[in-house]
């Protein structure tokens, strides 16, 4: 072999091995002609088995719910719902407790009387309710005598009221889901203070049960306003 093919092998051989050692600089990826360059870290990490930035967000505090005007409490819906009170001489007494329980509660009390313990008529107070209900300048009405009897007959006379006597609560229940009446009677000499308490709570948060009821005390009404001719 001439020198001159032995220095230009020679000469291929020092340039293979000088190239191999600029590349070797920067490695190579496995299986890949692309040199493993390092770069800069993202500021975002990816996730593993994804090209997705893995980015970090703030959490936001948990939103409070909106405060509904419509949850309103029991004083609140009652309030501006006028009760007529009234009694006699022998229901004055405890007409005067119910009177300021129901003004705690919430509700615009009307007191007709009597004002004192001595002897009355109680026509004359079951009456005075009873005509501030028919008239719609009370929402209902509450009467008290010794034994509520007349003052019950007395304030059915009037026309538009369903007047009833309640002796316990499931009477007042009653009274109130199915006849829709709108004036209570109570006896203050049949009852203790305590139980006309729960009878008066019970009988003015009672809703009308509606349903076959409507048809029945639609039939009250008819006849009442037929006597009225």
């Amino acid at each position: 072999m001439a020198d001159a093919e032995i220095a230009q092998i020679v000469h291929r051989v020092v340039q293979q091995a000088f190239g191999l050692r600029e590349s070797s600089a920067a490695d190579t990826l496995p299986g890949s002609g692309q040199p493993n360059t390092p770069t800069e870290s993202n500021a975002t990490d990816t996730l593993p088995g994804s090209e997705q930035p893995k980015t970090t967000t703030e959490s936001k505090p948990a939103e409070s719910l909106p405060v509904s005007d419509k949850n309103i409490d029991t004083e609140e819906q009652t309030t501006k719902k006028t009760i007529a009170i009234g009694a006699d001489h022998g229901g004055f007494v405890l007409k005067s407790i119910l009177k300021d329980d129901l003004a705690a509660a919430g509700y615009v009390v009307t007191d007709v009387g009597t004002h004192s313990p001595e002897a009355v008529d109680y026509p004359d107070f079951a009456h005075a309710v009873a005509k501030l209900v028919s008239l719609g300048q009370a929402w209902r009405g509450i009467v008290i005598d010794g034994a509520g009897i007349g003052s019950c007959m007395v304030a059915n006379k009037v026309p538009g009221v369903r007047a009833t006597l309640a002796y316990d609560l499931s009477s007042a229940n009653n009274s109130r889901e199915h006849n829709d009446a709108n004036v209570l009677t109570l006896g203050a000499g049949l009852i203790g203070t305590n139980l006309a308490k729960q009878i008066v709570q019970t009988w003015l948060t009672t809703e009308f049960g509606g349903g076959r009821h409507v048809r029945r005390v639609d039939k009250i009404t008819a006849i009442d306003q037929e006597h009225r001719k």
